[in-house]
């Protein structure tokens, strides 16, 4: 029984060490937090997990995309898969190069901890360092995360209260629990 034991053991250790892991190549980046990958030679769309970086609207949106490709546009990536988001895409942590890059573009500033998502005890010390040495996107005083600007919140200005933009493009703020337009 113990040899049987160890015979399963060993040939365990020897598949983990026989069978490499294999990297997808990058062949598209749609922004700074999305990616495809040549896998089985399909592509595969692949959103980072724990993070949101800006939309390719907002300030530093294409800075953000630039720095993932740097990180991984036609390299070798390995993925692990957390789960799939409701556009169908692959939710995953990425490594490029020998560099996990979801951790990489908060540490360079080019996108925030999603605090709904994230599972990655690391990434909210990173961001405030970040945020700390002005770093990216920190370099504003007051950048608006991409879960507001996506529901057309902007940042107040000082001494108002959150602007919102409504479904027709009037903008407006919340006095005493009604709408104020014009701000």
């Amino acid at each position: 029984m113990a040899s049987l034991k160890a015979a399963t053991a060993a040939l365990a250790m020897w598949c983990a060490v026989a069978l490499p892991t294999y990297g997808h190549q990058v062949i598209g980046i749609s922004d700074g937090d999305t990616m495809t990958l040549l896998v089985d030679r399909q592509p595969l769309k692949v959103r980072l997990a724990n993070i949101d970086a800006p939309e390719k609207s907002q300030p530093f949106g294409q800075r953000s995309k630039q720095s993932l490709s740097d990180l991984c546009f036609k390299k070798d990536a390995t993925y692990q898969v957390q789960n799939a988001d409701r556009y169908g895409r692959t939710v995953a942590i990425v490594t490029c190069g020998g560099v996990q890059v979801n951790r990489a573009q908060v540490e360079r500033g080019m996108a925030w901890v999603y605090p709904k998502y994230n599972r990655d005890a690391f990434l909210p010390d990173l961001q405030v360092k970040a945020e700390a040495a002005r770093r990216g996107l920190w370099v504003d005083k007051s950048p608006t995360p991409p879960w507001d600007f996506r529901h057309g919140k902007v940042p107040p200005k000082s001494g108002e209260s959150t602007c919102y933009t409504g479904p027709r493009g009037g903008r407006y703020h919340l006095a005493n629990g009604r709408k104020q337009y014009g701000c």
